[in-house]
């Protein structure tokens, strides 16, 4: 009893300290078994493909939310945060969208002008969180509300349907079965991952929000570093409308909700598959990917869109909660 009772003692810190870093992908790795046994079709190549589809612009804002995060820390309550990243996204899909379809405005200029208005959110999202000293979570919080009223009035609340050749192609085009949204993605994100891990940019970055004191005396203009990052969020927003209009045919509304419950998802996710447990460019893409397989896995065994849903609320709450533990635990030691 004595022997076992010290060797249960030491097994239990071991045992949370797995659970805290790795928790969120045993549950998503035992779905995926799962859902490979009773799904048919689940790994087939069309699900894989329609998946990649799926993914591309969920990945897209992902990414500009991992960029967001990595500068202001991942501390899901006082780090980096932008909410308004699905909301620019759609904005910049209904206008795009509206240009194309009703004025016959050339894609380049349509694509630009999109573009061009989440840059600008994203500005004022750096503004409001780097001059004004808001938290960020409130900040783009109501920069998100706001553009959520924008969006309606652009729109006209209406879905807008788009047959632009270009939007087709990039919707039609597979590059060695690979769709050429997926391709896309994974160019902006291969460009991503090099600033990064390559450049001064991404390694002053990151020592910002690894310790942003330690960073301001090492001489790094930590708030200018971190105003840039909303900035770069409000470009790849935007840069996300091509996909977002590809994969639907056009502009819905509402596509920012369920786009924000899965970015948020595939961000944190994303974090589980890092030897660390971090928020990092590439984890966002896994994380993606796997959000999009997950939830066309349970389609295919008939679960309802309703607990879909449900389970990804619940798969957020787990992330978030392990974040939280790693946080603590990080703190202990």
């Amino acid at each position: 009893m004595s022997t076992l009772a010290p060797e249960r003692t030491a097994l239990a810190p071991r045992v949370r300290s797995l659970l805290a870093r790795r928790g969120p992908l045993l549950v998503v790795l035992a779905m995926t078994v799962y859902l490979a046994v009773t799904a048919k079709g689940f790994l087939g190549v069309a699900n894989v493909t329609a998946s990649l589809t799926q993914a591309a612009p969920v990945a897209l804002v992902a990414m500009g939310l991992a960029i967001v995060v990595i500068g202001g820390g991942d501390d899901v309550v006082v780090g980096g945060i932008d909410l308004s990243i699905p909301a620019t996204a759609a904005l910049a899909t209904a206008i795009v969208s509206d240009q194309l379809t009703t004025y016959g405005t050339p894609f380049a200029v349509a694509f630009a002008l999109g573009i061009l208005v989440t840059t600008v959110f994203g500005l004022l999202n750096a503004i409001l969180v780097g001059w004004v000293g808001l938290s960020s979570i409130l900040a783009t919080l109501a920069v998100y509300v706001a553009v959520v009223g924008i969006t309606r009035v652009v729109s006209g609340n209406r879905r807008i349907d788009v047959a632009d050749p270009l939007i087709v192609a990039v919707r039609d085009t597979r590059v060695a079965g690979i769709p050429l949204a997926a391709v896309l993605m994974l160019i902006v994100a291969a460009v991503l991952v090099f600033v990064m891990a390559r450049t001064p940019y991404g390694r002053r970055l990151q020592a910002v929000g690894g310790n942003r004191d330690a960073a301001i005396f090492a001489g790094i203009p930590a708030q200018r570093y971190i105003m840039s990052t909303f900035v770069i969020a409000g470009v790849v927003a935007g840069l996300s409308a091509l996909l977002l209009i590809a994969r639907g045919s056009g502009s819905s509304p509402g596509i920012d909700e369920r786009l924000m419950v899965d970015m948020v998802l595939a961000t944190f996710l994303g974090a589980a598959f890092t030897r660390r447990g971090t928020v990092t460019v590439a984890g966002s893409v896994l994380g993606a990917l796997f959000v999009a397989l997950l939830s066309n896995g349970l389609i295919l065994s008939r679960v309802a869109n309703a607990w879909v849903d449900g389970f990804k609320g619940v798969l957020i709450l787990l992330v978030v909660a392990a974040a939280a533990a790693r946080k603590s635990e990080e703190a202990r030691a």
